[in-house]
């Protein structure tokens, strides 16, 4: 039976919802948390610094990753050093590429070397982890953000890409990789298999966290009671029976 207790990759809590973030810190088991600008944008936050300060006044020191903006390497640079600047638990998101397609390993390498905590995000690949891997400072923490989901999406199982990209991260004691942007909580699992530092996950997954060790009878129960209970809440009919006549047999 599958059980939290003794997992040892670490579970971040992804979105921009204020209220979420404050329950979900509560939480033993999230240990940080990330956005990024698609997510703030659904939320509708407009300030985005006001709403940066905020999250870190409600997470108590855990780590948190926030993005950077622009698509010019000289303006990620000065905006990665202003958002550093608002706390030591602050890890920037620096994109692999910008949207032409050119790497964005320099500037990783001038920012780590430079003390800046980064994410680096939006990777598919084990080798593009390595091509970054190499950009980053071994005297810095730093994250690399594989987005496993996103594999799957494309029908590609991200198992064998993920544990390939733990042993390619391996020689640098202070990154860490994370899967991202999982679609199902069995990924934390899966995560933690192969070895995978951290998994980042939105509340939508998350609230399944109560779900794990379910016993499954039990689970197939209530799964009968919800479609029933569902279909009397709509009241529906088949040929002028009700549903409620038909479960009596009347």
């Amino acid at each position: 039976m599958p059980s939290l207790e003794g997992l040892t990759v670490k579970i971040f809590a992804d979105g921009a919802d204020l209220d979420d973030i404050a329950r979900l810190a509560e939480s033993p088991w999230i240990k940080g948390f990330t956005t990024n600008p698609t997510l703030m944008y659904k939320a509708g936050v407009q300030d985005y610094k006001r709403f940066s300060l905020d999250v870190l006044s409600i997470i108590a020191g855990r780590p948190v990753s926030f993005e950077v903006f622009t698509d010019d390497f000289s303006e990620m640079e000065s905006q990665a050093h202003e958002i550093a600047s608002w706390g030591e638990n602050v890890y920037v998101k620096i994109p692999v590429t910008n949207t032409l397609g050119e790497f964005s390993g320099p500037l990783v390498e001038r920012l780590t070397t430079a003390g800046v905590q980064v994410n680096v995000t939006a990777l598919m690949t084990a080798e593009q982890v390595g091509r970054v891997s190499a950009h980053l400072s071994d005297r810095t923490p730093s994250i690399v953000s594989v987005f496993a989901g996103r594999v799957a999406d494309t029908g590609m199982d991200p198992v064998p890409v993920m544990a390939k990209a733990v042993g390619v991260l391996k020689p640098n004691p202070l990154a860490e990789l994370i899967w991202a942007s999982p679609r199902e909580l069995f990924n934390i699992f899966q995560a933690d298999s192969v070895g995978c530092h951290i998994i980042t996950a939105t509340t939508d997954v998350l609230t399944k966290l109560k779900l794990v060790g379910k016993d499954l009878d039990l689970y197939s129960l209530d799964t009968a009671k919800m479609f029933l209970e569902d279909a009397l809440a709509a009241g529906y009919t088949i040929q002028g029976q009700n549903v409620i006549s038909a479960r009596a047999g009347l």
